[in-house]
């Protein structure tokens, strides 16, 4: 199955969906899924759809607290860093490893 043909399918079955997301979902399904031919199935794939929307959301919502961190953190200028600081960093890096893993289903380093 190709990323187009699961788009149309996952359009025509949730099609309160935008198009962005379709086509988002479509690859994060892909990605995460073995045996595609198991997304023939429509309950399978209304179950991949809702795995992979979990998971989508949950990094967005770990990404957007993380950006808000370190907006607070760099909008006081520049200071030395404290370990609550330090904390910060480490999470936002360990958030753009979590999103790369989302799309490209290879462990990133951190």
């Amino acid at each position: 199955m190709t990323c187009h043909e699961l788009a149309k399918r996952l359009a025509d079955l949730r099609p309160e969906l935008h198009a962005i997301e379709v086509a988002r979902l479509s690859l994060l399904i892909l990605i995460q899924t073995e045996n595609v031919e198991k997304l023939l199935d429509d309950e399978a794939l209304l179950s991949a759809w809702r795995n992979a929307s979990f998971r989508l959301e949950a990094a967005a919502d770990q990404y957007a607290a993380v950006a808000a961190e370190l907006d607070q953190m760099c909008s006081s200028g520049p200071v030395q860093f404290t370990p609550d600081q330090l904390w910060v960093l480490l999470r936002a890096v360990k958030v753009q490893s979590q999103m790369l893993d989302l799309y490209t289903d290879e462990r990133a380093l951190a």
